[in-house]
C-alpha cells in the first residue's frame, strides 16, 4: 500500500532552492541563505566552527544556556573569549555591549541570542547590531526562538550570521534549520585553515559545491519530509502574513504576562520587565515553598496537551514556562494554561482568582 509519508518523489534541487528563496524573503535578507539539514544546533556549531580561531577574541553574551553553549564551543575552537553574563531575568543592553567591546578592542566576533525561550528574556538586537558594526567585529545571531515571533532584520541590523529555526514561533519541524550569511561572514570563514571543510558542519561546503554552482547539484539526499514541512509551515506564514503572525506573539506574551499577574498564588513574571519579555514564551517565577516541577505535573494532568513546562536545569523547582508560540499563540492556549495553573496553585492551599486571570487576557489580548 502507498504511504503520504513515505513514498514520496525525491526532492530536486529546483524545489530545495526554491524553499531557500521563500526562507529569505521570510527574513527580508538579500544574503546567502544555507538550509541546513539538522537541527538549529547544526549551524550554530557550523558558524562557530567556522568563524573562531586561535588568535581571534570573542564576545559571548550570556543571557541564558545557549550562550553557555556558544562559549564552549569558541574556547574549543582556540578562541579568547570574553563572557559577558547577565541576570536572566533581565536583557543585555547595547551600552553594555559598546563597554565590553571598547575594553577589548581586539574583540572581532560578537555571538549573542536573541529570544531566550528557556529563560523567557529578549534582547535588542537592533541596537546592538548598529554598536557592534561600529567597532567593526562579525555578528552571529541565534534567531531560533525569534523568527516570526518579533521583528527580525538581519540585513538591516548588520547581522552576518543568523541562525532559525523552524519548531517555535514558526510552527514547523525540528529536523531542519537555516543561516544566512553575509559576505563578511562568506570572507573570514574562508581565510579560516580551522573552518570545517568536507564536513557535515561546513558552511563553506554548501558556498563552494551549491550556491557558487549555481544550486545545480545539492551536497547530500536532502531530509525530504521535514524540507516539505519546512515549505508547508513558511506557506502558511505567508497565508497569514509575517505582521499577523507576529502581532499574535506579541498579544499571548501580553496576554499570559498580564494574566499570570491577575491569577495570584503568588506567581510572578521571572522576567522583571515587559520590555525584556520574549513573545514566544513568558516565564513565571512559583512563590516560595512550590514546586515548579511538581506544579507543572499537576496542571497537565488535566490537559497534557497545554503548552506548560517547568525551566530546565537548577530552574526546574522555581520556574514555569507558558510556551505560547507557533499553534500554541492563542487566546485559548493562554487561558487553559493560566487555569490549569490556577488549579494546581488552590491545591496547594493558595490564594488565586481564575476569574480575574481570565478578565486580564481577555482585555490585554
Amino acid at each position: 500500500m502507498t504511504h503520504p509519508f513515505l513514498d514520496l518523489a525525491p526532492l530536486t534541487a529546483d524545489r530545495f532552492a526554491a524553499i531557500e528563496r521563500r526562507v529569505a524573503a521570510l527574513l527580508g535578507t538579500e544574503q546567502d541563505v544555507v538550509i541546513m539539514q539538522g537541527e538549529a544546533l547544526l549551524p550554530l556549531e557550523g558558524c562557530i566552527r567556522g568563524a573562531a580561531h586561535p588568535g581571534s577574541t570573542a564576545l559571548n553574551v550570556v543571557t541564558g544556556p545557549y550562550g553557555q553553549t556558544f562559549g564552549n564551543w569558541l574556547r574549543d575552537c582556540g578562541a579568547e573569549v570574553v563572557d559577558l553574563e547577565v541576570p536572566f531575568h533581565t536583557a543585555v543592553t547595547a551600552e553594555q555591549i559598546d563597554r565590553a567591546l571598547t575594553e577589548h578592542p581586539e574583540i572581532d566576533f560578537v555571538s549573542l541570542v536573541h529570544a531566550e525561550a528557556a529563560t523567557g528574556n529578549t534582547n535588542p538586537v537592533a541596537e546592538i547590531g548598529e554598536v557592534v558594526r561600529r567597532h567593526g567585529a562579525l555578528f552571529m545571531l541565534d534567531a531560533v526562538a525569534s523568527v516570526a515571533a518579533e521583528p527580525l532584520l538581519p540585513d538591516a541590523w548588520g547581522v552576518d550570521l543568523c541562525v532559525i529555526g523552524a519548531q517555535k514561533a514558526m510552527g514547523g519541524p525540528a529536523g531542519v534549520s537555516a543561516v544566512s550569511v553575509s559576505e563578511r561572514a562568506w570572507a573570514r570563514i574562508a581565510a579560516n585553515p580551522r573552518a570545517p571543510r568536507r564536513s557535515y558542519l561546513s558552511l563553506l561546503d554548501w558556498k563552494e559545491r551549491w550556491i557558487d554552482g549555481g544550486r545545480k547539484a545539492l551536497l547530500h539526499a536532502p531530509a525530504q519530509l521535514e524540507m516539505l514541512a519546512l515549505e508547508a509551515c513558511v506557506e502558511r506564514i505567508e497565508a497569514e502574513g509575517l505582521d499577523a503572525v507576529t502581532a499574535r506573539h506579541a498579544s499571548a506574551a501580553a496576554a499570559t504576562r498580564a494574566g499570570a499577574s491577575a491569577l495570584g498564588g503568588g506567581l510572578e513574571p521571572y522576567v522583571y520587565e515587559a520590555r525584556d519579555a520574549a513573545p514566544v514564551a513568558t516565564t513565571l517565577r512559583t512563590p516560595a515553598g512550590v514546586d515548579a516541577s511538581e506544579l507543572v505535573a499537576k496542571a497537565l494532568a488535566s490537559d497534557p496537551a497545554l503548552p506548560l513546562i517547568a525551566g530546565g536545569g537548577a530552574l526546574a523547582k522555581e520556574m514555569v514556562r507558558v510556551n505560547h508560540y507557533g499553534a500554541d499563540a492563542t487566546r485559548g492556549a493562554v487561558q487553559g494554561s493560566l487555569a490549569a495553573l490556577g488549579a494546581a496553585l488552590g491545591e496547594a492551599g493558595l490564594r488565586v482568582d481564575t476569574d480575574a486571570a481570565r478578565k486580564a487576557v481577555s482585555e490585554t489580548w
